[in-house]
């Protein structure tokens, strides 16, 4: 045992945030806290650190354990440059490097005995340094800075001149390098593009000590966590396993859960049947029995109602109108700023029906490429053209398309007039806004609820075609799986941005990365572009010529324009001829069938000459069905392979 929590509590005024957790960290344990937005994660962090107290229960740490804590917002107390404040956690390893060089020269002027007792002294401490890694400290340094996103020009940059997230950045550079017995995680991947965040997945896997976090990417979480300590209702509940697993393991506990529930009410109704029933015989022995039982139902605990399948979205996402087959083609799409150029000649052709998804480090332009598809940025060179009867949603990561002056109530209904009242405010229970919340102005909204409200108006659209940046940005992992289950049923065609590794894996169906200025094309999930991604990065470190654009089986290359064209020429050919050989399989099970209620006819059961001819057509029939089924296991594995 690392770490242990009993009993902790706490209430912000009339509120109560956490009720009662226990829980135990053994030692190199990996355990997430997870819970929806405002569940008392951050809060509990803090309650462990110290920095904030718990109205009662004790943290108690193991004797000796030296702990790290990144919290998920960090002040302007720190001064020095980036590379200065990372190698500052190497302190004790610093002074060890400068008393040995004092030594070294010291022994210059030293003989006799007090030579030799420097010298032993000299190589005790020269052994502790080593052991401790001194001779590596400072590629360590560097590898910590360059893995989390800084190129080697910033390390000189000054902390006042950075953002945030940057900030954010360093302080995590700092904790990785210090190596806490137990690193305390506080969304440490919120400022992380994807590259960096698969690098400190890798350092968290490779971690010796233990790490508690709290993060909402739950492809990480896969990666990362043994354990996962669930905040819901203001209690804990601590699961075994990655986040896959607890999310299978939490459903079935509900599941029981509510079970049990309704089972004790129904047992509370029945005693309750029974005491009203022995009460109107108005003796007193059936009084008497009735105080009796009533006494023992006081006495039962009961089982409160799992809150998580009442408090939930419901959206339901479904377009007004079919659109054509090719929904959104880009040609030769070009962006600059100030002469350093974003993006040059990209190429794209969706077809409806295709759900695609986004990816690239920050800075690529991913953001800029939707609006210009959306019209909210210009291109400098190039064309969008959007197919027949498209109808465009458009879900922005910054919510600029909402007025922060009007109530929810307002926001609705202006963009759609001709809703009734009774109909908006349904819409916006759906979307956990209810009673008076449906009155609270967009400008006084957290993240999560202006995604909310994003999304409820994304589901009036009616939109045929969905372009989405950051979906999940603010919500919580319930509303995450919701949106995911949504877009899964969604009939049109959907385009996001997106950074969640996770909800990527869902819901895509192609993956275009922009990497050098250029899209990169993947036809599958996320796991099918890791998969390919390694083969490319194992080719190249072995000097093998690959080229996935050019290769059947491994299709995922630079596709440009023409390729893609043709591509979809030859995937609506095989469905075109699936489409045929469907239709006539139908029509010759149809005749068989004519045929087996002709032989069931008593007239021509007696007719030999009759029977065989009958016969006859049904075999030539089903050979040819035969061959038919053949043509159609051939047809759809050319679709599953290719397409």
């Amino acid at each position: 045992m690392i770490l242990s929590c009993q009993n902790i509590t706490k209430s912000f005024g009339s509120d109560d945030i956490l009720k009662d957790i226990s829980f135990q960290v053994n030692e190199g344990d990996k355990l997430a806290i997870v819970g929806s937005n405002g569940a008392g994660k951050s809060t509990l962090l803090k309650i462990i650190t110290g920095e904030l107290l718990a109205d009662q229960g004790t943290v108690v740490f193991a004797k000796g354990t030296t702990v790290g804590y990144l919290a998920q917002y960090q002040g302007d107390d720190q001064e020095g440059t980036i590379y200065e404040i990372v190698r500052s956690a190497c302190a004790d390893i610093i002074r060890m490097e400068e008393e040995l060089h004092q030594m070294e020269e010291d022994m210059k002027h030293l003989s006799g005995e007090e030579l030799d007792a420097l010298l032993q002294r000299y190589h005790q401490l020269n052994d502790t340094f080593n052991h401790l890694g001194g001779n590596a400290y400072e590629s360590e340094v560097n590898g910590v800075l360059r893995g989390l996103g800084f190129a080697e020009e910033d390390f000189d940059k000054r902390m006042d001149m950075l953002s945030g997230g940057q900030k954010t950045r360093v302080s995590l550079g700092k904790l990785l390098v210090t190596k806490p017995d137990i690193l305390l995680l506080d969304e440490p991947i919120n400022h992380l593009d994807l590259s960096s965040i698969q690098w400190l997945e890798n350092y968290l896997l490779n971690y010796k000590g233990t790490v508690v976090i709290v993060a909402h990417d739950r492809f990480f979480l896969d990666r990362i966590v043994d354990c996962v300590l669930d905040i819901s209702n203001h209690t804990a509940r601590l699961y075994k396993g990655n986040y896959t697993a607890f999310a299978k393991q939490k459903e079935q506990y509900l599941i029981t859960r509510l079970h049990e529930y309704e089972k004790q009410q129904e047992m509370i109704a029945h005693q309750q049947e029974v005491i009203d029933k022995l009460k109107q015989f108005n003796r007193e022995k059936s009084i008497k029995r009735a105080e009796s039982r009533q006494k023992m139902l006081d006495k039962v605990e009961l089982i409160e109602k799992p809150q998580e399948l009442d408090n939930q979205m419901r959206i339901r996402l479904e377009p007004d109108t079919v659109s054509g087959n090719d929904v959104l083609e880009l040609i030769g799409i070009s962006k600059s700023y100030d002469g350093i150029p974003l993006f040059s000649d990209v190429n794209l052709l969706l077809n409806r029906g295709e759900h695609v998804a986004i990816i690239g480090d920050n800075g690529t332009g991913k953001t800029t490429l939707l609006k210009i598809i959306t019209q909210g940025k210009e291109a400098d060179g190039g064309v969008v053209r959007l197919g027949s009867q498209v109808k465009v949603g458009y879900y922005d990561q910054e919510q600029q398309v909402l007025d922060d002056h009007k109530t929810l109530f307002e926001e609705m209904s202006n963009a759609y007039p001709n809703l009734t009242e009774t109909k908006i405010r349904n819409v916006l229970a759906a979307f956990m806004f209810i009673g008076d919340d449906c009155y609270k102005r967009i400008g006084d909204l957290s993240g999560g609820e202006r995604g909310r409200i994003s999304l409820a108006k994304l589901m009036l659209s009616g939109a045929n075609l969905l372009i989405l940046d950051e979906p999940t940005n603010h919500l919580d992992m319930e509303s995450k799986e919701i949106l995911e289950n949504a877009l899964n049923h969604y009939s049109g065609t959907l385009l996001y941005v997106s950074h969640d590794r996770y909800f990527i894996n869902k819901t895509a169906h192609r993956i275009l990365e922009l990497q050098g200025q250029k899209f990169v094309n993947y036809l599958g999930n996320y796991d099918y572009y890791l998969e390919k991604k390694t083969a490319v990065t194992q080719a190249s470190d072995s000097n093998a010529s690959v080229n996935f654009a050019e290769t059947k089986d491994e299709s995922e290359g630079k596709l440009d324009w023409q390729a893609q064209k043709k591509l979809q020429s030859e995937k609506r050919k095989i469905e075109n001829q699936l489409q045929k050989v469907e239709q006539e399989i139908s029509q010759i099970e149809n005749k068989i069938s004519e045929l087996d209620e002709k032989l069931a006819d008593p007239s021509i059961a007696t007719n030999s000459a009759k029977l065989n001819e009958i016969s006859a057509e049904q075999q030539v029939l089903q050979e040819k069905l035969n061959d038919l089924y053949t043509q159609w296991e051939t047809l759809s594995e050319n679709e599953l392979l290719n397409f």
